[in-house]
């Protein structure tokens, strides 16, 4: 019998750099798939909104030689944060997802509420349960966005960023998707998305007064259901997935409506 030499496995992406005014950026490659392959380096980026990027890391995205930036934030976010720097020669496409926390008034009651409206409205379990609901509801009702977002990427949209405000919760469900379409390992897509936790990563939580009280550590403990990276969200995703469609390829098939021919184009571009 003859016996098949393992080939090496792919370089691993470069550190990201420290990207001052975008958070949570970072390359997917190098994540396994169920095959024995990993996802390409260079190919697929994440991070938070790009509105506050100097002009430094400007530079920075612009040499990654990017082809498309996806921007899942809607309208109260740009007015919010503002409009993404431009990066020369990148196509920037806007498809606005729900947000987890969606609201401009539950926003504002985040921003400017006192104690007592944080413990009605987030406590008791309250905020944790609004964000796996949002999860679910994101992979329900959003298939036309997320098939728009992979087609894109089996066509001409690579390499790509995808992104909302803090990158965690719109892009990194969008991400997760993709790497489901990409085969990739479930503890791998948990994991990536769990590094969204790091200190140097995470979305500052944003109150109206700076006084003491308003982030006192009830308050925050409060709010952190909403800004943490939890695997419980994720896979509130997954259940969602097996519930309505049966497993990932009826998903990828009758949800988002990929083709196997698209998905071998995908799988083509996005992988080594």
């Amino acid at each position: 019998m003859t016996q098949q030499i393992p080939q090496p496995l792919p370089a691993l992406p470069e550190p990201e750099p420290e990207l001052i005014g975008v958070r949570n950026f970072r390359d997917v490659g190098g994540l396994p798939t169920t095959d024995g392959r990993r996802v390409r380096p260079g190919r697929l980026f994440r991070s938070g909104h790009l509105a506050h990027a100097t002009e430094t890391g400007a530079e920075f995205l612009a040499s990654l030689g990017l082809h498309t930036v996806f921007d899942f934030r809607n309208r109260a976010d740009h007015a919010l944060e503002g409009a993404d720097v431009e990066l020369p020669g990148v196509r920037n496409v806007n498809i606005p997802l729900s947000d987890p926390a969606d609201g401009r008034e539950f926003w504002t009651m985040v921003r400017e509420g006192d104690l007592a409206q944080l413990r009605t409205v987030l406590g008791e379990g309250r905020a944790a349960a609004r964000m796996t609901d949002s999860y679910r509801t994101m992979i329900r009702t959003r298939t036309a966005e997320h098939s728009r977002v992979v087609h894109a990427l089996a066509g001409d949209s690579v390499p790509a960023l995808m992104h909302c405000a803090a990158g965690k919760d719109r892009a990194g469900l969008s991400i997760a998707v993709t790497l489901l379409a990409l085969r990739v390992e479930r503890e791998a897509i948990v994991a990536d998305y769990l590094e969204s936790n790091a200190p140097h990563r995470r979305y500052r939580v944003r109150r109206g007064s700076e006084a003491a009280e308003s982030r006192s550590p009830e308050v925050m403990e409060l709010l952190s259901p909403l800004f943490d990276a939890r695997a419980e969200y994720l896979e509130a995703a997954f259940e969602a997935i097996d519930e309505e469609w049966g497993g990932v390829e009826r998903y990828l098939a009758e949800g988002l409506g990929l083709a196997p021919e698209t998905l071998a184009a995908l799988r083509e571009k996005l992988l080594v």
